[in-house]
């Protein structure tokens, strides 16, 4: 009797591919346009939640409204992913099966439409950052200039999303069916008064009717998201496959906190149990979402582009910073919160006091570039909005004025060393232009006649403060202007000692 000889046995073998588990799969009863790393690591974990507390058949149907990679690499692991959870104690991770297709639009517009004029399709829910509402952030109106509008007002396929908001209204409505409820969940004030707004200035434009239908029985309730999450790097695979055992080509990480604050204002009262899943429902989003989107991405826009300019990576290294620290402490006590009416129940200094933890948790790399990008659609919600109301009431803001003078330069596209920076904006080219043909805080003054950034009142009213924030910045470069500020020392000591805990 013969023996075969054996093959080599590899002594490390690849685990295997993420995949979903077996078992029942719900109906499909949401389409999200925009399938970014925020959402998946935010409201589809709310939502796979929500169907384990109380049932329902609210799968999603993510669409990719410009490039097909993430559905490339969700669509061999049946659009399972891990999320992990980067707390001050190591990653912790959990497996999402929650995402029942993705669809590409660009390759399959119709395919898109379909879906989301498909009867069981019962709510349209939205990441796809402020630019992609294609409107005026100084007025909150849609541009019906820009170039995605002006295509989709013809006759061929949509390509924005309020495009494909609009024609599946639309074809909805010839249907006879009922409309489905809009939930943006994108970081702007009264975010679904403004979507209804540019939905309805659309569909005026194409059918006065269709807008009319979309008025009486669309709804749009307005909602605060709140979770940090980062990019996503390649170690961080890494750190997936060791913790699952398993290879996933889209993990997204998430900070341990979050928040879900949602207008109860569905549709029929058709929606998931929300509530059972931990988020808020309200009558009145307002006074979270402006306490959320000044204390927390107001200030994370200032420590972005002062903190880059000052050579500071992340948020978590810029706030480790004690001249940082004092600052972001000074924005919060004597320029935000001094504007803004708590939530019910709220406490904004206890709020402001959780950032600073937030904001220091060395698992988060939130990177400064990252937040940085699209200023010209994010300054008007995060900044510029403080601004007015402090100077209604004859409130100083040296800070915010330095944050704005920051983003000045930072567009400039060169740093305090001569070096380039990438400039991810809309209006990135026009505000080269704009800065480039003007020297000194001539380019300030140049950049505060952009429309489309600052309305003519408010350019007016912020001038003297922000050419005087620019020269600070040309003078003594970002970290001294920043300890320049005469930050009353006593009042931030417990930024300055919480930030000192923290430095290697």
């Amino acid at each position: 009797m013969s023996m075969g000889v054996g093959l080599p046995t590899d002594p490390n073998p690849a685990p295997p591919r993420l995949s979903r588990s077996p078992g029942r799969r719900p109906g499909v009863g949401i389409v999200h346009l925009g399938l970014g790393a925020f959402f998946r690591a935010h409201g589809a974990l709310y939502i796979a939640e929500a169907m384990r507390a109380s049932g329902g058949d609210w799968g999603i149907v993510g669409i990719c409204l410009k490039s097909p990679s993430t559905r490339d690499k969700l669509a061999p692991q049946d659009f399972a992913y891990t999320a992990l959870e980067l707390a001050p104690d190591g990653a912790h991770a959990r497996t999402v099966e929650v995402i029942e297709d993705v669809l590409v639009a660009p390759e399959n517009p119709a395919a898109v439409l379909a879906r989301m004029a498909h009867p069981e399709t019962r709510i349209v829910t939205l990441t796809v950052t402020e630019k992609g509402y294609c409107h005026e952030p100084s007025t909150g109106r849609l541009n019906l200039d820009h170039p995605d509008i002006l295509h989709d007002l013809g006759e061929g396929p949509p390509l924005s999303a309020p495009g494909f908001l609009v024609r599946a209204l639309q074809t909805r409505r010839a249907a006879g069916l009922r409309p489905f409820t809009v939930l943006t969940c994108d970081n702007l004030p009264e975010n679904g008064r403004l979507v209804r707004g540019l939905i309805l200035d659309m569909a005026r434009v194409i059918d006065p009717a269709l807008a009319d239908w979309i008025a009486t029985e669309g709804r749009f309730p307005s909602t605060m998201v709140d979770r940090i999450v980062p990019a996503t790097k390649p170690e961080d695979l890494e750190t997936a496959t060791r913790l699952t055992g398993k290879l996933d080509a889209a993990p997204v990480m998430h900070e341990p906190f979050r928040q879900w604050v949602v207008e109860d204002d569905f549709v029929d009262d058709i929606r998931p149990d929300l509530d059972a899943a931990g988020a808020t429902l309200v009558d009145d989003v307002t006074p979270y979402e402006h306490m959320k989107l000044r204390c927390l991405n107001g200030t994370h826009s200032a420590l972005a582009y002062l903190g880059y300019l000052a050579g500071h990576e992340t948020i978590a290294e810029t706030v480790a910073d004690p001249v940082f620290a004092h600052y972001v402490t000074r924005l919060w006590s004597e320029e935000i919160l001094p504007v803004l009416t708590p939530p019910p129940g709220g406490d904004l200094a206890a709020y402001a006091e959780a950032l600073f933890d937030r904001y220091r948790n060395p698992g988060i790399r939130h990177r400064t570039w990252q937040i940085a990008m699209d200023g010209s659609q994010k300054l008007p919600q995060r900044i510029l909005g403080t601004l007015r109301e402090n100077l209604a009431a004859g409130r100083s803001t040296p800070g915010l004025n330095l944050a704005v003078a920051a983003w000045m330069r930072y567009v400039g596209g060169v740093d305090e060393t001569g070096q380039p920076i990438d400039v991810r904006d809309p209006l990135a080219s026009h505000l080269r232009v704009t800065s480039d043909a003007e020297t000194g805080t001539g380019k300030a003054k140049a950049l505060l006649g952009v429309r489309a950034v600052f309305p003519a009142d408010l350019a007016e009213a912020l001038e003297p403060g922000i050419l005087a924030a620019y020269d600070q910045l040309l003078t003594l470069g970002a970290r001294r202007a920043v300890e320049d500020l005469g930050v009353d020392r006593a009042m931030c000591d417990l930024g300055a000692d919480r930030a000192m805990e923290n430095r290697p």
